[in-house]
């Protein structure tokens, strides 16, 4: 696993580089969140391809608990990835719901985060 590092209004972004399942479970997303966040990183960029799939598979809670968990650290997430492959109702929703907060997106490319975090 690579961090690289972005810059934008004085806040430091760390973008995840790897070909391996970074999260694989709750633990492995609050290990990265508790590593990022003492590194001084307020905003996470991850892949898609990084998270298990068993993340968008609501009903087992794990991406409820690890979002919790970005949120109550002030942390904010934008996964990366193709997400129109989705059919079921209820992940197209929580993408769509979380879309409009602050805390987390759901976006297509690093560009489109960074543009996002920029505000």
């Amino acid at each position: 696993m690579k961090i690289q590092t972005h810059t934008i209004n004085n806040t430091n972004i760390a973008e995840i580089i790897s070909e391996e399942v970074i999260i694989n479970n709750i633990e492995d997303g609050l290990d990265l969140l508790g590593n990022l966040y003492y590194q001084d990183f307020g905003k996470i960029i991850i892949h898609k391809q990084n998270i298990t799939p068993d993340f968008f598979d609501l009903k087992n809670g794990i991406a409820g608990e690890i979002l919790q968990k970005f949120s109550n650290y002030r942390v904010s997430l934008a996964i990366i990835g193709d997400f129109g492959a989705f059919e079921s109702k209820s992940v197209k929703d929580f993408i769509y719901e979380s879309n409009k907060g602050k805390h987390v997106n759901f976006l297509s490319s690093t560009a489109e985060a960074l543009q996002k975090f920029a505000g």
